[in-house]
């Protein structure tokens, strides 16, 4: 089921216009309209945070298993020498997921003074992942509900911070998928997945 979809479904349409969910091609809503609309109910904006914890807990399951499937000699693996390798990969998602959440979503930035490895072996990129997740679902249980539903500005839109965790997760599944490619490449028969 889309996202949107599930949304509406679960949230109720008002509440999807509340806070700038795009159900069209339309331009966002101004601020100022948003400020004027009445906030969502606790009920609504409690279920939007099940849902985001639900989706980050599959793309925890999902991630861990492409990534424990990889052999630890091939941690250094690049198909190019201009591509990141497996490591690198999963390096990145964690600096940068943690540093958006953390830019825009006005959260501490766990690794705001750590200086991640550029190459780290199999047992630290899953240790680093783990802690990735476990930020991910603090901060959506922690964060306040007004930053919750407050806009911010990402990739030349402006959209809800909630869309945002959706925009960090779809930046996981891109890079989950090249691993995927690492993996066949290196004759690891992924594992599939099925369902949301």
């Amino acid at each position: 089921m889309k996202r949107t979809r599930f949304l509406r479904n679960v949230l109720g349409f008002g509440l999807l216009s509340t806070i700038g969910c795009r159900l069209n091609d339309s331009k966002t809503k101004s601020a100022a309209n948003l400020a004027a609309e009445p906030l969502p109910n606790q009920s609504s904006v409690n279920n939007l945070r099940k849902e985001l914890i639900a989706a980050w807990r599959r793309s925890e399951t999902i991630t861990m298993t492409n990534v424990k499937q990889m052999p630890t000699e091939y941690f250094s693996f690049r198909y190019t020498d201009e591509a990141m390798t497996f490591s690198e990969q999963w390096r990145h998602c964690v600096i940068y997921t943690c540093g958006q959440l953390a830019g825009r979503g006005g959260i501490k930035n766990p690794y705001e003074n750590v200086k991640l490895p550029v190459q780290m072996p199999k047992e630290d990129v899953i240790k680093e992942l783990e802690n990735l997740y476990a930020f991910v679902r603090r901060s959506i249980k922690e964060m306040s509900d007004e930053k919750l539903l407050a806009n911010c500005e990402f990739a030349g839109d402006t959209i809800p911070v909630w869309r945002l965790f959706y925009a960090m997760e779809n930046h996981i599944i891109h890079h989950r998928g090249q691993c995927v490619a690492y993996l066949r490449l290196n004759g690891v028969v992924p594992k599939g997945f099925y369902g949301w």
